[in-house]
């Protein structure tokens, strides 16, 4: 065909004739569209990528907080006991073990003390008991024998193994109470984030004996040796996630599905037995519970978790702040102990352990 023919085309026709460059570009186009949708196709099947990334994420977030309460830590003696293992003997076999808790205590004395046994956060998919760990040397200092947990994270293990190793953990700790400084009769479950969720589950098996039966766990510690329970920022209603929008939301949708090996993990066992505002009685501990402004956990998990407690008659000491409240608050401001609020929240929060433990 001739050029002139070529150009006497319909307009429409002029597209079937594309320069190398055109069709490459298409090419490349359709190339990448089809990368796209095998990936976003690859991630509907498995949480592992997202979650892979989060907790990159996380993890940088959680040893920039640590880093910025380290300063905070007063220059009080401590004996510091790390890297502890749940089960005893200490060997590589169990160097990768997730079972493992640090202990710290004040230096002068070897009298039990009551003690704070917390829970880091992590969304269930990051985070160790490093990240806690200069918060809770301030607590120590104060007087307290404290102690960080670590369990499994998702999703290399799921849900309910983290509970189960938890409750493992309390049963190693009130045996080796006398050698920690551990007084078992005044011991308060505390976390942050997903490690409040998972210090009200280990509080609600302790107090529910029903919902202990649900979940398959002898709860390690009695009753009567629960005397508080310290909630920050955490999640206690899994149907009330889905109100969550944006990137948080897409966050702990695929956290929840990484933790529980669940895709539909509202619909199931996991999301039931893991809303702990269902399981919460009159025997619940006392309990301190906080949450941010800016931090939609607050409003959608904390207060309501609140109020439920309140309707039980649990004796509840609670730090909110307006929603207007300037500097916005977001999650886990608590550990941003360069801001005001923080030290506030720091100093409500010893004042509370001082009520429930003398």
């Amino acid at each position: 065909m001739s050029s002139k023919q070529r150009n006497s085309l319909p307009s429409w026709g002029n597209e079937l004739w594309l320069t190398r460059g055109q069709r490459r570009f298409i090419g490349t186009v359709t190339t990448v569209t089809v990368v796209v949708g095998l990936v976003g196709w690859l991630l509907s099947l498995t949480p592992g990528p997202s979650a892979m990334a989060i907790r990159s994420l996380f993890e940088r977030g959680g040893a920039e907080t640590a880093a910025e309460m380290q300063k905070h830590v007063p220059d009080v003696p401590l004996d510091v006991l790390l890297d502890q293992h749940v089960g005893g003997d200490e060997d590589d076999s169990t160097a990768g073990d997730p079972s493992r808790y640090d202990v710290f205590s004040p230096a002068d004395g070897d009298e039990p003390l009551p003690t704070i046994v917390w829970v880091h956060g992590g969304a269930w998919i990051s985070g160790s008991s490093t990240d806690v760990d200069p918060y809770l040397r301030i607590l120590a200092a104060e007087g307290y024998t404290t102690v960080g947990l670590n369990y499994s994270l998702g999703p290399e293990e799921t849900y309910p193994t983290a509970v189960h190793q938890l409750n493992d953990a309390l049963l190693e700790l009130e045996a080796r109470a006398d050698d920690l400084r551990i007084d078992r009769d005044r011991i308060v479950l505390a976390g942050d984030s997903a490690g409040a969720q998972l210090a009200s589950q280990l509080a609600a098996l302790t107090t529910n004996p029903r919902y202990a039966q649900l979940l398959g766990i002898d709860p390690a510690l009695d009753a009567s040796q629960l005397v508080g329970v310290v909630l920050n920022c955490g999640v206690y209603d899994l149907d009330a996630m889905s109100e969550l929008t944006g990137l948080p939301a897409w966050g702990f949708r695929v956290a929840l599905w990484a933790y529980t090996g669940k895709k539909d993990w509202s619909q199931g066992a996991a999301g039931s037995t893991m809303s702990t505002i269902d399981f919460v009685t009159e025997e619940f501990p006392p309990t301190y519970i906080s949450g941010g402004n800016a931090d939609g956990l607050t409003w959608l998990q904390s207060l309501p978790m609140r109020d439920r407690l309140v309707d039980q008659g649990v004796d509840v000491t609670e730090l909110f702040w307006p929603a207007d409240h300037e500097p916005a608050l977001g999650h886990e401001y608590q550990f941003h102990l360069d801001g005001e609020d923080a030290q506030a929240a720091l100093v409500e929060t010893l004042e509370f352990l001082q009520g429930v433990t003398r």
